[in-house]
């Protein structure tokens, strides 16, 4: 059995609902993330991002959730499994306008909460080493930097 198909959300908080994915959120998962990747890189090249496609096939396997705000998906973030006690979390994006509200924090605490209960040990993670609020939010969240590769950066946060 699959352990990322047992779910305990979803959290509801100040209304910010926080739940797992949903086939109808395909299209506002997606334009979320795009959004983000085009913020920060200035320019987007959506071949890059073959994944965000057919999020409910290629994320069959993992606990993916998203957040929403009175209704509006604000916020995403997904944990894969890497290994018997190693899970990854991916596709971590809040909407602009919505940063800074503990959204991001939620959907990580649900990612974590969740590792934790499917026996996980370690949770890792990689972003661009450049994208400085996205650093920042993993290490104030206990992330610790293991290396650097290739302009990435990569964490561990042992559980």
């Amino acid at each position: 059995m699959n352990r990322f198909h047992r779910c305990t959300l979803p959290l509801n908080t100040d209304h910010i609902l926080i739940q797992p994915f949903q086939p109808a959120d395909q299209s506002e998962v997606k334009d979320l993330i795009l959004a983000g990747l085009a913020e920060y890189w200035g320019t987007l090249d959506t071949s890059r991002n073959p994944d965000l496609d057919d999020i409910t096939t290629t994320y069959g396997e993992a606990f993916f959730l998203v957040a929403r705000l009175d209704g509006r998906l604000v916020g995403s973030g997904a944990l894969l499994q890497r290994s018997h006690k190693i899970a990854q979390i991916v596709r971590m994006s809040v909407l602009k306008s919505y940063r800074r509200r503990g959204i991001g924090r939620l959907i990580l605490k649900g990612l974590l909460e969740h590792a934790r209960k499917a026996g996980f040990n370690q949770v890792v993670l990689e972003t661009t080493a450049s994208w400085k609020g996205a650093i920042e939010f993993y290490q104030k969240n206990g992330f610790q930097v293991t290396h650097y590769k290739d302009g990435d950066i990569y964490f561990r946060l042992d559980l």
